[in-house]
């Protein structure tokens, strides 16, 4: 039996001296009682406390009472309601049932069998509660198995990460490009209550500026040149589940606006519309830039970065957790075997001791990539040296490791490092060469000539 100190109910009735007298009963018998008039005041308790039970009469002088059922088990799904009346007919008993109530009940009631109702709806909150924590703890495990790592700064993330995953709260990730952003912001989406909703990503840094705000809010026919059909932007195709913005710090001002207006509201319109669309959107923002600096040069807004930074996640670069790069390149290793329909079973002592001490400017991602070249090139099951690049075996300081010299002259290794790093920037930031110039500190017209230079 449930222990009914523990529980709270929500008592609705119109009538003062009924609900006086029904309150005085129910707290008698130990439960926790909120009092409401009408299905407004009901509403405003719910939000306010945690409810497990439902009381309520059917006729309020407003909404009914199944209106209020229906209404707060929208929000609150393990809620039982019983609802009462001294008017019932078997129509409103039929829609008292399919609005989610435990039973119906002739007023007044019978007190003894009301009170063994409650245990019974107490028990069934009970119940599904320790379904769906058992169901969200299986999720959770699951949808963090992608991020790989154990080391005491990733133990913090993914931590942080499933405690957030269940509430609705505005998550920013930060950390260096290629640290694994969107793979922690997937895990928090399946690990939380959206996780059958879409997940929709949208590299900011990627998209044009003249295109972005359309990108994200959609537009109306005849918006813009070329904007023939009516289209429906990101925030729309996320509703009821999660929005990733990757490089958040790259919107535009101007677009910064429309985006904090949706995260206050939950409403936007569509670029060339008037129609105000609703939505229901968990957003999860990325970013390797700092904020504090653009808001301080007036490029990034301090009230949209506060509604962003509800909780902030750090990832570090892999270069201060190498304790972790073991465990990633046993997992790549898998992962790109079985693409590749190979079988490897690891590598040699040697070449992981030289991973673990290169500084990895491209971070997991740049690993990730040198593991799969390894396994497309590798002739044996075990990766050796001579499946990577030869910059992995120079020394630090600058000279080859006198193990492993790097073949090639001073020209040549310089150009295998330029375009290795090149293609690792364009990776990060799928094809966009702006931003690729960015992370590398390049002009855009240096970038271009590199590439060129290096046939990329």
């Amino acid at each position: 039996m449930v222990t009914s100190i523990r529980a709270t109910i929500l008592l609705v009735e119109d009538d003062a001296p009924q609900r006086r007298t029904l309150g005085g009963f129910l707290r008698k018998r130990g439960y926790a009682v909120l009092e409401a008039a009408s299905a407004a005041e009901a509403e405003v308790q719910a939000g306010a406390h945690g409810v497990d039970l439902l009381i309520t009469d059917l006729r309020l002088g407003g909404p009914d009472g199944v209106a209020v059922l229906r209404a707060l088990r929208a929000r609150h799904p393990d809620l039982q309601g019983i609802v009462l009346t001294a008017y019932g007919t078997v129509d409103d008993a039929v829609r008292a049932m399919r609005a989610g109530a435990y039973d119906f009940m002739a007023k007044p009631p019978d007190l003894d069998r009301l009170e063994a109702l409650i245990e019974k709806a107490l028990e069934r909150v009970l119940m599904a509660r320790e379904n769906r924590g058992l169901s969200e703890a299986v999720a959770s495990s699951g949808a963090f198995a992608e991020l790989v790592g154990e080391s005491a700064a990733m133990r913090e993330a993914k931590q942080l990460g499933a405690k957030v995953a269940a509430s609705r709260a505005s998550v920013l990730i930060l950390g260096e490009s290629g640290t694994g952003k969107e793979v922690l912001a997937r895990a928090i989406h399946l690990a939380s209550p959206r996780r059958l909703r879409p997940l929709v990503s949208v590299n900011c840094a990627a998209l044009p500026e003249t295109l972005i705000e359309s990108e994200l809010f959609g537009h109306e026919k005849g918006a813009f040149t070329g904007a023939a059909l009516a289209r429906k932007g990101r925030f729309e195709v996320a509703d009821g589940g999660t929005l990733f913005l990757d490089e958040v710090g790259d919107i535009p001002p101007a677009v910064q606006v429309k985006l904090l207006r949706v995260l206050q509201a939950g409403t936007f319109e569509r670029l060339g519309g008037t129609e105000r669309h609703e939505v229901d959107v968990r957003v999860i923002a990325a970013t390797h830039r700092d904020l504090g600096a653009l808001i301080r040069e007036g490029r990034f807004r301090e009230d949209l970065y506060y509604r962003l930074n509800v909780v902030a996640i750090t990832l570090g670069p892999l270069r201060e957790r190498p304790e972790d790069i073991p465990l990633l390149c046993d997992h790549f290793v898998r992962k790109h075997a079985a693409l590749a329909g190979r079988r490897i079973v690891g590598l040699e002592p040697a070449v992981l001791e030289r991973l673990q001490r290169w500084p990895f400017p491209g971070n997991v991602r740049e690993l990730e990539n040198w593991i799969e070249r390894a396994v497309v090139l590798a002739e044996g099951e075990t990766l050796t040296a001579g499946d990577f690049p030869p910059q992995l075996f120079e020394d630090p300081g600058g000279g080859a490791a006198a193990s492993s010299p790097a073949p090639g002259g001073l020209e040549d290794q310089v150009a295998e490092l330029e375009t290795t790093l090149i293609r690792a920037a364009l990776e990060r930031n799928r094809g966009n060469q702006s931003a690729a110039a960015r992370d590398l500190k390049l002009t855009e017209r240096a970038i271009r000539y590199k590439m060129r230079k290096h046939g990329l």
